[in-house]
């Protein structure tokens, strides 16, 4: 300062630029199990919505779709209508539930291989070795002004992270149309604003995310990884650097023997930075164990031939437990079970919903009712002193054929229902709905006015399908002007 002052202590950094992230190509075990689900997946993905399956004349015969047209949700055999959203409630509770069980056995596991934005990553990143090289080149051209080279090389690999991105879109919009159908009008130029909205929608997100955010989403978008340390406990099994036998690190000489390095304090790391270098997140594992990591393993297939080469024993990083690694550091016994406390909870929650939604969807009826009360008026009083009430009645066949049904009222004594536009008749009145469809019928319920002793009295609607005796049962009430006293 020119006054001679000591400068002002610099601040906490609230803010700092991204540093790019290239990483290194990388062979050995938990890399080929990586393309393994990498390939796995995506081929399910885009193949899911191409599978068929024979519901019957009249029905969808795309496996797996979400038909918004009819609201329906196909799975194969499984069929889902609106009212049954409660089902997929369920499968997102079991998700939730297996993805804690998971977790708490083996870290972050569904982050380092299964989760979308791992696999889409993954293969741009396959794309992008393949157009511009491994991971010094990729620094090279990075760094290197712009030239003609560069600009070719760039364009390549943009052009194909989009037609990936857009063949991803596309397949996404085929969960929600025939697939085949899809297909025919887009090579027809046929297609609608919706679906092409969607679409591009779809491709936006995979570029942007999976070409430009990468490890960004997992790190700062994803809530995963603040919710995960709920999860773990020190007998979980993450990437674990075995600092105990790894530092002091060094680098190593060829000449200097493994007693010299005791010597000095050296441990078995050479200090060589190919765990930090294949990290899809870039952290350096050696650090400790840290939130964002993935549990995807390269940094052990990186450490373990490194390990060869110098002549010490694989493990230096591994998949460990933090308890088994504080007592190799001791020199106890370690032991890792995944029967512990936390784990039996979890899986025990997850076999009984699991049971629960087996059970309902195998017993679960194909018939359904709903009803709703007219509001205005909420009653008419007749000329010959009785009360109707009039209703609306939905009645859900959920087979594929014709139903015939018997509608009747209990609850109100000499109750008589009508369907508006038929004539009157006594007792139960028949309607037939189609196949797969859902019926609307606009119903009235008269009563006489000496048989009803309150303002409002429950009232049932019982619904019997002729054939098989299925039934359904709803409750409303019936209004009525206060009782005379």
């Amino acid at each position: 300062m020119p006054d001679g002052s000591a400068p002002p202590k610099a601040g906490p950094q609230l803010y700092a630029n991204r540093a790019k992230i290239f990483p290194k190509s990388v062979s050995g075990f938990y890399r080929r199990l990586k393309w393994q689900m990498l390939w796995l997946l995506l081929a399910f993905y885009y193949v899911a919505p191409w599978l068929r399956w024979d519901r019957g004349a009249g029905a969808p015969d795309q496996a797996i779709l979400v038909d918004a047209e009819q609201g329906r949700l196909f799975f194969f055999m499984i069929e889902i209508w609106p009212q049954e959203v409660y089902y997929l409630t369920g499968l997102l509770i079991m998700a939730a539930i297996g993805l804690f069980l998971a977790t708490s056995l083996a870290g972050r596991v569904w982050c380092g291989y299964a989760c979308p934005q791992t696999v889409w990553t993954d293969l741009f990143i396959w794309v992008e070795r393949l157009i511009e090289g491994d991971r010094a080149e990729r620094i090279r051209l990075d760094r290197a002004p712009w030239t003609f080279g560069k600009l070719a090389r760039r364009t390549a690999k943009h052009t194909a992270w989009v037609l990936i991105s857009l063949v991803t879109g596309g397949a996404w919009v085929m969960y929600f149309t025939d697939a085949p159908t899809l297909l025919s009008d887009a090579l027809n130029l046929d297609v609608s604003a919706t679906v092409l909205t969607f679409v591009g929608l779809f491709t936006a997100t995979t570029y942007l995310l999976a070409g430009w955010a990468r490890e960004q989403v997992c790190a700062y978008m994803c809530p995963w990884p603040r919710i995960q340390s709920a999860m773990l406990d020190d007998h979980s099994l993450v990437v674990t650097y075995q600092a105990w036998r790894g530092d002091r690190r060094g680098a190593r000489r060829k000449s200097e023997s493994w007693d010299e390095r005791t010597v000095k304090g050296l441990g078995d790391c050479i200090d060589c930075s190919q765990c930090v270098q294949v990290c899809p997140m870039g952290i350096d594992i050696r650090e400790g164990w840290n939130g964002d990591c993935i549990n995807c393993g390269l940094c052990v297939d990186a450490c373990a031939p490194i390990m060869d080469t110098v002549g010490r024993p694989r493990g230096l990083i591994s998949y460990d437990t933090l308890s088994n690694s504080a007592a190799r550091a001791e020199g106890r016994p370690t032991h890792w079970t995944a029967i512990r406390p936390r784990t039996v909870v979890y899986a025990l929650i997850l076999l009984v919903i699991t049971a629960i939604m087996s059970g309902t969807l195998l017993l679960r009826p194909r018939l359904d009712i709903s009803i709703e009360r007219d509001r205005a008026p909420l009653f008419v009083e007749l000329s010959d002193g009785a009360i109707r009430n009039g209703y609306t009645v939905k009645i859900s066949n959920m087979t594929r054929s014709t139903r015939s049904y018997a509608l009747s009222v209990t609850g109100v004594p000499e109750a008589v229902v009508q369907v508006v536009g038929h004539d009157q008749q006594e007792g139960p009145v028949d309607i037939e709905v189609r196949s797969d469809s859902i019926a609307t019928v606009r119903v009235t319920v008269k009563a006489p006015r000496e048989v009803l002793r309150a303002a409002s009295t429950g009232i049932a609607f019982s619904l019997v399908e002729g054939a098989g005796g299925e039934t359904a049962v709803y409750d409303s009430v019936f209004l009525a002007p206060e009782p005379m006293r």
